[in-house]
């Protein structure tokens, strides 16, 4: 008798061998985001990458890059774009991330991969058939995804250069992937700026009740909002603080996390005294709710990997030990963790 998907995820959560609050016991921090690879795919060796981790780091949430830089010799010349702002070439999705993520976690020992939760990328939000590239990259690589993201709606200086249609946050497209990730217990990054550049001060954030939207109509799917919806250049709004602390106390959007990650989003956080006490006392508030993030991007040393977790020094101090203790290891487990047994599950059902 086919056994159902309800008894395979109940064997799951009894074989989990990672399932262990003293897990990521001696290590400073879990990275809930980070870039294997850059905008032309290039970036360390897996096994580079972990040496980079050495004793500092617990686990990674490991992602490649959606998008791939275009290298136009008509506009560039021999001066090949390494980043979307070095040139007004488009950008284009880069389906393969997901594989070359997949290969490089597959070539990892057991205890290897154990310290890593990759996640599927390479798909186009905009696109009704993205949740099939999702169905299909977990049927080909079983064992190996826990999530999805991060993958990007609204995001300054990016979207406009990306080709073919431009990203929504009430397109059908975006809603399938979003079910489907609740169906099979995968968790979401999602990279949506709260508001457009250079924005009005005081004037309503663009793209917030459109986000809210979004969020509430998948109460089921477990979704990390990236930076807090802040960028480069989308600052945070007249009192910010108490936008995200409205979101964390909304009834229905008990499913929602944010992460703190990118040097540009601690460059708020730690602009002043007032700004540092307001975010820490936020998340003190909320300690369940926050993730720690590098962002980094193919870094090529352990320096340019922990430079993020080491500017925030200061403000780990803010936080009372257990929020301090949530946002850089526990919540990371508690989501993975998660995933992980129920993705498995559907893999074994679905297979």
């Amino acid at each position: 008798m086919k056994r159902t998907h309800t008894i395979l995820l109940a064997e799951a959560l009894l074989n989990a061998p990672w399932l262990s609050s003293a897990q990521t016991t001696g290590y400073e921090f879990n990275d809930s985001h980070f870039h294997l690879t850059n905008y032309i795919q290039n970036g360390p060796d897996i096994h580079e990458f972990l040496r980079m981790m050495g004793n500092k780091v617990g686990r990674v949430a490991i992602f490649g890059i959606p998008l791939q830089q275009q290298w136009s010799y008509r506009v560039s010349g021999n001066n090949g774009p390494s980043y979307y702002l070095n040139a007004d070439t488009p950008l284009y999705y880069y389906s393969f991330t997901d594989a070359q993520i997949a290969m490089s976690y597959n070539s990892l020992t057991k205890e290897e991969k154990a310290r890593f939760d990759p996640m599927i990328t390479g798909f186009n939000p905009t696109d009704m058939y993205a949740v099939d590239h999702i169905r299909r990259v977990l049927k080909l690589f079983p064992g190996v995804f826990s999530g999805i993201g991060e993958f990007t709606i609204h995001k300054e200086f990016v979207s406009s250069k990306v080709s073919g249609e431009v990203a929504s946050l009430t397109d059908p497209a975006l809603d399938r992937i979003l079910d489907f990730a609740a169906e099979v217990g995968l968790v979401v990054l999602i990279h949506n700026d709260i508001n457009t550049p250079f924005a009005k001060e005081g004037a309503k954030p663009a793209y917030l009740e459109q986000m809210v939207a979004l969020l509430k109509r998948h109460p089921k799917t477990t979704i990390i909002w990236a930076h807090t919806g802040l960028g480069r250049v989308v600052v945070p709004v007249q009192h910010h603080a108490a936008t995200l602390e409205a979101i964390l106390k909304d009834p229905d959007l008990k499913h929602v996390c944010f992460d703190i990650s990118w040097d540009q989003v601690a460059r708020y956080i730690l602009a002043n005294p007032i700004s540092q006490d307001l975010s820490a006392d936020l998340i003190n508030r909320h300690p369940d709710r926050f993730l720690f993030g590098t962002d980094a991007l193919a870094p090529s040393d352990q320096q340019e990997y922990l430079k993020l977790y080491t500017m925030y020094g200061p403000f780990w101090k803010l936080l009372t030990p257990e929020a301090a203790e949530k946002v850089r290891k526990v919540n990371y487990e508690r989501l993975f963790d998660a995933a992980r047994v129920k993705v498995r599950a559907w893999e074994r059902t679905n297979r």
